[in-house]
């Protein structure tokens, strides 16, 4: 077993992964929280846009002043019944909000506006998919609630409370509607929970922006998820004891923490220890999880109905209106366009995880062929996002200055080495692909004439490797190849110059 630390001081040790999901079968569940992209608030008409100054975008209602009452917001219930729908879920016939009472700084009325046993949409399903393996997710309860204000603690090295010399609260986000997700435990992933886990999240993500409901930025707090996980022994039915991280804030830290979990909790009971229920967090610098407070007991939150909102009776007329709004859902797009690209499940998975299908989908629509545009993309495009730190779609280049590429290309204007030059020049804002290789001459030499007095020159230059090309050491032609495509500022079609040096030589082999 190994150990970590975290801020210097030792975490729990972990057991080998392959030997925990080896004794132990993990069962995890996930909970989600998406913001909407509604203008205004849940329950008032306060603007919802983000990173405003602190405590500029709050009123009475979201402040919980004395005598403020609540008003429903038409556009997220809308939001949240279409979110239920492309999740397959039932749509609540009647439903109605509750009051979640606990007392942190951050909630403003000392209690949630949510929805506890009646919640709007439930028993559906999300489907993903894991090393050519389709994994159903069901999906237990989607409800719609409001969201928390915003706690800073300053001071202190890890930015929680802990060792802060102070506190600050922002109530911009408070009120602001929040679509909680929760799915039914997941079995039967075995060593793929890591991996089915991102899988999902990844894949709500992308149904959340085929909806237009949500920007889902977890860097901005969008799009928030709560792990939960417990091991038993294989072949037990009775499952363990489990542990929830909070708040973790990226596709990758999800993998993580699941990973690290499943270490984590193996190592307690392969030491014959006992799993202890509580809350923990996850540490991005680190991946390692770290405990917060004790659950070992329920919480009784005292929900009761809501006295100031009237329940929600959603009209099934007005149900199937939204069901006929619904767009191709992310998964059945991403299998058309596989076949229609004739790439793998595994080319496709790498694509949606880069975030480039919709810039291979647009490229190939300006008349790319399939190929050719996610090579770009995938290839010479991802290694540069990556490289300086950004999205594929934060570079400033267009699908349509990708499709002119792979033309230039194609049509032999541009050798494959040229072309990435040319990449240099949209890069850094010297224009369209045709601009860049006019402003810098990076067009192939295709003036034959040209191009034979450059064999020439090289065949001349070195008399003794054109000597052991006639006597049948083809391979020696790389060396004049070489000395062509020097002398023409790499500007020459390497396989034709090959060619013509072998035509020159009077071989044809």
């Amino acid at each position: 077993m190994t150990a970590q630390t975290v801020a210097g001081a030792p975490t729990a040790p972990l057991l080998d992964f392959d030997d925990a999901v080896a004794a132990y079968e993990p069962v995890f569940g996930l909970e989600t929280h998406v913001e909407l992209s509604t203008r205004s608030k849940m329950f008032c008409g306060c603007a919802t846009t983000f990173g405003a100054e602190p405590n500029t975008q709050v009123c009475p209602v979201c402040l919980g002043l004395p005598g403020s009452l609540p008003v429903a917001n038409r556009a997220a219930v809308e939001a949240t019944i279409r979110i239920g729908l492309a999740l397959h879920c039932t749509i609540a016939p009647w439903c109605r909000f509750a009051r979640k009472n606990y007392f942190y700084p951050d909630m403003p009325k000392n209690f949630q506006i949510s929805q506890y046993d009646e919640p709007l949409c439930t028993d559906g399903y999300l489907d993903v998919e894991v090393d050519d393996r389709v994994f159903r997710i069901g999906i237990e309860r989607v409800h719609l609630e409001e969201d928390t204000g915003k706690s800073l603690h300053v001071g202190g090295a890890t930015g929680r409370i802990h060792g802060a010399d102070y506190s600050l609260v922002d109530y911009n986000r408070a009120g602001i509607p929040l679509v909680e997700i929760v799915t039914k435990p997941v079995t039967g992933t075995g060593r793929l929970a890591p991996a089915v886990a991102r899988a999902y999240v990844t894949e709500l993500r992308e149904v959340m922006r085929a909806l237009g409901v949500s920007d889902v930025r977890m860097e901005q707090g969008s799009l928030r998820c709560d792990v939960n996980l417990s091991l038993h022994p294989v072949g037990s039915t009775t499952w363990g004891t489990r542990s929830e991280t909070k708040n973790v804030n990226s596709l990758r830290s999800v993998e993580r923490a699941v990973r690290y979990e499943i270490q984590r909790q193996a190592a307690v009971l392969h030491a014959g220890g006992r799993v202890v229920q509580e809350t923990r967090h996850f540490h991005e610098d680190s991946g390692v999880t770290t405990p917060g407070r004790s659950k070992e007991q329920a919480e009784d939150y005292r929900y009761f109905p809501e006295p100031d909102l009237v329940p929600l009776a959603p009209d099934a007329a007005w149900v199937e209106e939204l069901r006929a709004t619904l767009p191709e859902l992310p998964l059945d797009r991403r299998r058309r366009l596989r076949d229609a690209w004739g790439v793998s499940a595994t080319e496709m998975q790498a694509a949606l995880n880069a975030g480039a299908v919709d810039l291979i989908e647009a490229t190939v629509a300006a008349g790319a062929p399939p190929r050719d545009a996610y090579k770009w993309w995938m290839g010479e495009l991802a290694r540069r996002a990556n490289e300086s730190g950004r999205e594929l779609a934060e570079l400033p280049i267009t699908p349509a200055d990708v499709a002119a590429l792979c033309e230039l290309v194609a049509s032999g204007r541009l050798t494959d080495k040229l072309a990435r030059d040319v990449l240099d020049g949209v890069l850094a804002g010297e224009g369209t692909p045709h601009e860049v290789v006019a402003a810098r001459g990076l067009e192939v030499v295709s003036d034959d004439a040209a191009l034979q007095r450059a064999v020439d020159d090289a065949i001349a230059a070195h008399p003794d490797v054109a000597e052991k090309i006639r006597g049948g050491k083809v391979a020696a032609a790389g060396v004049l190849v070489g000395a062509v495509m020097k002398s023409t500022g790499g500007r020459a079609d390497a396989a034709k110059v090959r060619d013509l040096i072998l035509r020159t030589l009077g071989t044809n082999s």
